[in-house]
C-alpha cells in the first residue's frame, strides 16, 4: 500500500480502545487538505477514521459543527470517539452515495436534489447561528490575495496588488453589512461534500472551516460549484427558488451579493489550485482552472463587480487567462 494511503501509527491502538480493535481500514478519497480518510469495517459495522495530523490539522472545528449541526436538526456525522492528540476522529459512516456520483449516473434527478440542497441551506439559514468567527474583511482580502500570491506569479504577471485588495474592500462592504444577520457558512457546500442517504436526508461533509456570514455563500458554493458543471439554467432555477420569498429590492440586494461573493469564490479557488500545482505538485487541480475562469467571468459582468472587473481586465488579460500555467518539470 502507498505510503499515503496507510494507517497512521496511532489508529491501532486509537480504535482499539473504543472497541474496534478487529476493524479492516481501507482509504477513502480524501480532499485538497493534509487530512485523510478511512473506511473502518467490523462486522455489520460501518465507520470513517478521520486522520487529521497535529499540526497541520485540527479536528476540533469538525467535531464543533457537527454537533451544531445535529443539534439543529441536520445530518451530520455523528462523533463516536476521538484522540486529539493525534488528530484521530471515529465517525458515523454516511455510504458512498455521494450527489456528485449519483447524478452522474441518474442526471434526471438533478432538479430535485439541487432544490433539496437549497432547502437545507434555507432551514439552516432560519436557526441561531453556531459560536465561531465572523467571516469578516481580513479573511475576504485573504483569500482573494491567495491569485496575486500564486496564480500571478505562476503566469509571470507583475500586477497592482495594493490595487486589488482596494477594490475587494471597495464592493464586500455591503456584503459585510448584511453580516449584522448573520448564518452559519459551511463554506465548501458542493456535490461532492453532500451525502444521499437511506432515510432521505442530506448527509453533510467538510464543514470544519465554517464561519458566520452571508447566506449567498453556502448557495454560490453550490451553484458555481469547482468540480461539477451546473449549467446556467439550473443555477438561475435554483437562485430563483431560494429567492420565492423575496420581495424584488431583497432579491435584487441578494443578487449582487450572491455575485460578489461568487467572484470572490472563485479567485481564491484559482489561487488555491494554482498553490496546490506549484507548491504541492499536485497538478490534477489545474484542470479545473478553465471552468473557474468561466465562472469568474461570468460573476464579473455584474455591476457591482465593476472596480474589481476593471483590475482583472487592466492586470490579467482574457489570453492570458486562457494560457495553461508551466508546470514544473520533475528533476531526473
Amino acid at each position: 500500500m502507498d505510503t499515503d494511503m496507510k494507517p497512521p501509527v496511532a489508529a491501532a491502538d486509537f480504535l482499539k480502545q473504543y472497541g474496534w480493535g478487529d476493524a479492516q481500514l481501507s482509504p477513502v478519497a480524501g480532499d485538497a487538505s493534509f487530512r485523510r480518510y478511512f473506511r473502518v469495517r467490523d462486522g455489520d459495522r460501518r465507520a470513517i477514521l478521520m486522520d487529521a495530523p497535529p499540526p497541520h490539522e485540527d479536528p476540533t472545528p469538525f467535531i464543533m459543527i457537527a454537533e451544531y449541526l445535529k443539534k439543529s436538526g441536520f445530518a451530520a456525522p455523528e462523533i463516536f470517539a476521538r484522540d486529539l492528540n493525534h488528530g484521530l476522529v471515529l465517525l458515523e459512516d454516511f455510504g458512498e452515495e455521494r450527489m456528485r456520483e449519483h447524478l452522474d449516473h441518474h442526471p434526471e434527478d438533478e432538479d430535485a436534489i439541487y432544490r433539496q440542497a437549497v432547502d437545507l441551506l434555507r432551514e439552516l439559514h432560519k436557526v441561531p447561528a453556531a459560536s465561531i468567527s465572523v467571516y469578516d474583511e481580513t479573511q475576504y482580502l485573504r483569500e482573494a490575495n491567495l491569485l496575486t500570491e500564486y496564480y500571478c506569479p505562476a503566469q509571470k504577471l507583475d500586477v497592482e496588488v495594493e490595487s486589488f485588495a482596494a477594490c475587494w474592500r471597495k464592493i464586500l462592504e455591503p456584503v459585510i453589512a448584511a453580516e449584522e444577520q448573520p448564518v452559519t457558512v459551511m463554506r465548501d457546500y458542493h456535490a461532492e461534500n453532500i451525502m444521499l442517504l437511506e432515510d432521505g436526508r442530506l448527509g453533510l461533509l467538510d464543514f470544519q472551516d465554517a464561519l458566520i456570514g452571508n447566506r449567498a455563500y453556502d448557495l454560490v458554493s453550490m451553484l458555481q460549484d469547482a468540480r461539477r458543471d451546473v449549467s446556467d439554467e439550473l443555477e438561475e432555477n435554483m437562485l430563483a427558488y431560494y429567492l420565492a420569498d423575496h420581495d424584488k429590492d431583497a432579491a435584487e440586494i441578494f443578487r449582487s451579493h450572491y455575485a460578489i461573493l461568487g467572484a470572490q469564490r472563485n479567485t481564491k479557488i484559482i489561487g488555491i489550485f494554482t498553490r496546490l500545482s506549484v507548491r504541492d505538485g499536485k497538478q490534477r487541480y489545474l484542470d479545473f482552472l478553465p471552468r473557474m475562469w468561466r465562472l469568474l467571468e461570468r460573476d464579473l459582468r455584474h455591476p457591482a463587480l465593476e472596480p474589481v472587473t476593471k483590475w482583472f481586465n487592466q492586470n490579467i488579460p482574457g489570453e492570458v487567462r486562457r494560457r495553461p500555467i508551466p508546470v514544473p518539470k520533475k528533476a531526473t
